[in-house]
């Protein structure tokens, strides 16, 4: 299905052609126990099924194409839900008219190379489904901090924090926040 050659905390990972990307990447993360991360790759590939999600009807909508494309971009995250890999990869492929699809990558079948660097985060991040955007999101749990967070720029904060000396919940803006 794969082979792969690790380095540091990274590993160079060959997908076996004719096989399903997003099964083997799956398949190898679970095998190396991989529990958050980041995926970027290259590769070609002749099937290819992109899913778009619709906020209105909170529903993904599928669609597959059947031709030979150079993957130009796989880029994703890494992290777990009911303690198995959970992947959420986007994909980039070029057609052969030079034109280009893009999405939510379900699902692509190599027909040439598939290269691809995977880079364990080695720290568990877990996932939930948020009925509100009836999405699987992170689920992270509120960090810690014994220093004043008004001093670093940040986007966004949700922890316990201090303001002024005393600690204080919730939510805190930065100078660049949203």
């Amino acid at each position: 299905m794969y082979s792969y050659k690790r380095i540091g905390s990274k590993y160079i990972v060959s997908i076996d052609n004719h096989e399903e990307i997003v099964e083997a990447l799956t398949a190898f993360c679970n095998e190396k126990r991989i529990m958050s991360g980041s995926i970027i790759g290259i590769g070609a590939i002749n099937r290819l099924t992109l899913r778009f999600f619709n906020p209105k009807t909170k529903a993904y909508e599928d669609k597959t194409f059947c031709e030979q494309m150079e993957i130009s971009s796989l880029i994703g995250n890494i992290s777990t839900e009911d303690e198995k890999a959970y992947l959420h990869l986007h994909i980039t492929a070029g057609r052969s008219d030079y034109s280009a699809l893009t999405g939510h990558l379900l699902a692509a079948i190599l027909n040439g190379a598939g290269e691809f660097v995977v880079e364990d985060y080695r720290e568990s991040i877990e996932r939930a489904y948020n009925p509100e955007l009836g999405l699987h999101c992170y689920n992270l749990k509120p960090m810690n901090i014994d220093w004043d967070a008004r001093e670093y720029p940040v986007l966004f904060i949700r922890s316990p924090i201090w303001r002024g000396g005393t600690k204080t919940s919730g939510y805190w803006h930065g100078k660049y926040s949203c």
